[in-house]
């Protein structure tokens, strides 16, 4: 009898663990690394906080953080490191959520009839470099208050010299050198206010609009630098004690923040005064003013105008100046009596 043949197929292998190559392995590490920075600084912003350096400074361009983790992603995906894809899709997800505008349903107005109409400008003109556009766009725009940050004496003698007494009678202007100096200027009467003590000049006044009083603050705390971030939460908390005292009465708290609405800083300080800021509420969110050069969604916007519920917004406008690293805003406001 012939022997039976077997036709079973041998056995197969056991798949083998994947080892990546030296090549993928050398991906799966780049995007662990690239995904670092981001995953911190988003975990900080969901936390509600603004950490340490160099969490405050990445905060304040949280949109480019997308450029990192996007690139992660894809090197994770050649890697075929699973770990890593989900990483970087949740670090893009929760990204991609706090970067959306953020200035949905803020538009409603205030109750009460209009009973004035203002033009606001903010200007950082750089040690006083930007002196010569400013002065230009005053002319121009003719806004019925103007704020001024970083004017020293070249700027504080121009805006004397050169702009008219009769268009602008009331100023609250402090000399200073370099980036100390500040200015209001405005078309109603002012009364005089504290301001807010500060290393940066940070003028307050009273502004009779008709015969509404309205509270007005110069903002210009210092910069988040590695070394100053203590310094820059300080000015911050002194800014935020002031919007707090003038809640519920009409106020205007504008000028460079050096911060955005990334930071809980900034946030926190909103809330203490249920200010508004007057930018998101024109659907100008994210519109960057620093450094002059960027263009959304890239740059920062930290020059802002905060405004009670007593105001509506018509319309915001960011404006380029010659000579100095900050976009000027100027905003059309409606005062509204709600008393």
């Amino acid at each position: 009898m012939d022997s039976a043949i077997s036709t079973a197929a041998p056995a197969a292998p056991q798949d083998a663990p994947f080892r990546p190559s030296g090549g993928r392995r050398a991906a799966a590490w780049l995007a662990g690394l690239l995904l670092i920075a981001p995953s911190v600084v988003v975990a900080c912003r969901v936390a509600d906080t603004d950490g340490i350096t160099p969490v405050p400074q990445l905060l304040a361009f949280l949109p480019w953080l997308l450029l990192p983790a996007g690139t992660a992603l894809l090197l994770a995906l050649l890697a075929r490191w699973r770990t890593g894809m989900v990483w970087a899709l949740a670090v893009l997800a929760v990204t991609g959520w706090f970067v959306r505008p953020y200035d949905t349903g803020l538009t409603d107005d205030p109750p009460g009839p209009v009973v004035a109409r203002l033009e606001v400008l903010t200007s950082n003109v750089e040690f006083g470099n930007a002196t010569k556009g400013l002065l230009a766009t005053i002319r121009r725009e003719q806004p019925d208050l103007v704020f001024v940050q970083e004017c020293d004496h070249t700027c504080s003698d121009a805006l004397a010299a050169e702009i008219s007494r009769g268009d602008y009678p009331y100023r609250n202007i402090v000399e200073g050198y370099s980036a100390s100096g500040s200015a209001i200027l405005s078309k109603h009467p002012l009364r005089p206010a504290p301001g807010i003590d500060a290393t940066l000049a940070m003028p307050g006044s009273v502004a009779m609009v008709g015969d509404r009083p309205v509270n007005l603050q110069l903002a210009h705390p210092l910069p988040p630098i590695p070394s100053g971030v203590d310094d820059w939460q300080r000015e911050l908390g002194l800014v935020r004690t002031y919007a707090a005292g003038t809640k519920g009465r009409p106020t205007v708290l504008a000028g460079d923040f050096n911060a955005s609405q990334d930071h809980a800083a900034f946030r926190r300080l909103l809330d203490a005064g249920d200010l508004r800021d007057s930018a998101t509420l024109a659907g100008a969110a994210r519109t960057p003013s620093w450094p002059a050069m960027a263009r959304r969604p890239l740059g920062a916007q930290i020059d802002h105008v905060l405004i009670s519920e007593d105001f509506s917004v018509r319309g915001a406008r960011f404006l380029d100046l010659t000579d100095t690293d900050h976009r000027s805003l100027l905003v059309e406001l409606e005062l509204h009596d709600v008393r």
